[in-house]
């Protein structure tokens, strides 16, 4: 399936990003169906992260690509554009590409491109329809704006590693990259209502998202909680700040997550667990009672869990119909019936590598995501974009790409 059927179908995006949250946008807006051009520099041979491996997916007679996994996770749906626009001639390509483009994303450090011409306020005055997103570590204002920005720097810096790991253990980060992936699915919800904005009036704008902005955003419960108490949170582990019992549980053979979350849950809960007098407990009836007793409650219920086995322990909560479930490594989560049903693991087929992805969540009814090409090699589709009057159309990449989900 090459041709884009989706929400998205005859959008034209002019992708400058590299890493992840950029990439992750433009990834997601291609799943949606829109064309989508990456621009990469021939001077580093692409994308900082092809290089991000091992491992990097091999082609059919088993040798390396230029395809880490890493690059592979966020750039499908794409095609790949050698382009060095530090050059006058490179620049103008751009621009020819801007032409027809309604959506540019860029990751470049604030000010980074005025000096080629391809800053917002440039392209702005010959293609005012152009809908301009620009991310950045710390924003295009404010007194770190000219800082270069990480996921890591922005999860510490926008205080989601304070809230994270052990309580007598050091911050810690999510382990993935979290603070990019956040910030990329706010920069497509930002482009997808300035899509509307155009439809009714004609005007682009330009759309400024910092990966630490982004971070304290989805801060959510516990920001709130300290602008309320002006209480600093401290790290709770897996335990939850806002009610109990709602954490991992050690089983006589493993782990379990047991999520209680109102106090009819907690009296079913007790009873499931043949602890029904708890749940008649004045400390514990109410969830600000458990929570301010926490340290009482807990070891009570860890001490019970422990003596069952995890499926047991599984099997008892669910009959009580209590949230409950099991800590599944990566090997476990893609082999689960759940992940293969949902259609979260799929494989995309180039001429010469079979690519292991995970899938799109949205299901649409009627505009289903559509898989189109798998992450490309370096500078794969220069020749044929650059030399279309068409540049964004999909029509001239039919056949050699398949996918299998």
């Amino acid at each position: 399936m090459n041709e884009s059927s989706g929400p998205l179908a005859g959008v034209n995006v002019l992708d400058l990003t590299r890493i992840l949250a950029g990439p992750s946008c433009t990834q997601l807006l291609g799943d949606l169906g829109a064309s989508i051009l990456k621009i990469e520099n021939p001077a580093t041979k692409g994308d900082d992260t092809r290089t991000w491996g091992p491992p990097f997916v091999q082609s059919t007679d088993d040798r390396a690509t230029d395809i880490s996994s890493y690059f592979a996770a966020a750039n499908r749906n794409k095609r790949s554009v050698a382009v060095d626009f530090t050059t006058r001639s490179g620049q103008e390509t751009i621009r020819r590409l801007a032409r027809q483009a309604d959506i540019l994303v860029e990751n470049y450090r604030p000010g980074g491109l005025i000096k080629y011409g391809l800053n917002y306020d440039s392209l702005a005055i010959e293609f005012p329809h152009l809908i301009y997103c620009s991310i950045s570590g710390f924003g295009q204002t404010g007194p770190n704006c000219g800082k270069p920005g990480y996921d890591l720097l922005a999860q510490g810096f926008g205080g989601i590693m304070s809230l994270t790991g052990e309580p007598d253990g050091p911050p810690m980060k999510v382990g993935v990259g979290i603070a990019d992936v956040m910030c990329g699915m706010y920069a497509c919800v930002g482009i997808l209502a300035a899509l509307r904005h155009r439809e009714q009036t004609g005007e682009g704008q330009m759309i400024d998202l910092a990966l630490v902005d982004t971070q304290v955003a989805w801060l959510v419960n516990e920001g709130v909680n300290y602008l309320t108490s002006r209480k600093v949170p401290k790290r709770l582990g897996n335990a939850h700040p806002n009610i109990t019992p709602y954490e991992i549980f050690e089983t006589c053979d493993g782990h379990v997550i047991v999520a209680v979350g109102n106090d009819n849950q907690f009296r079913r809960f007790c009873n499931a667990i043949e602890c029904p007098e708890l749940a008649d407990e004045p400390r514990y009836a109410t969830n600000p009672n458990r929570l301010a007793n926490r340290d009482t409650l807990i070891p009570i219920i860890q001490s019970v869990l422990k003596t069952k086995t995890k499926g047991a322990v599984i099997t008892i909560l669910e009959a009580a119909d209590i949230s409950v479930g099991p800590v599944l490594p990566l090997d476990e989560v893609f082999a689960s019936s759940q992940v293969e049903e949902r259609k979260m693991k799929i494989e995309m087929t180039s001429k010469d590598a079979d690519i292991h992805l995970i899938g799109n969540p949205l299901k649409f009814s009627k505009t289903p995501i559509t898989y189109r090409f798998p992450p490309p090699r370096f500078g794969a589709d220069t020749d044929r974009i650059l030399g279309s009057d068409q540049p964004f159309s999909e029509d001239s990449s039919k056949g050699g790409v398949k996918h299998n989900m």
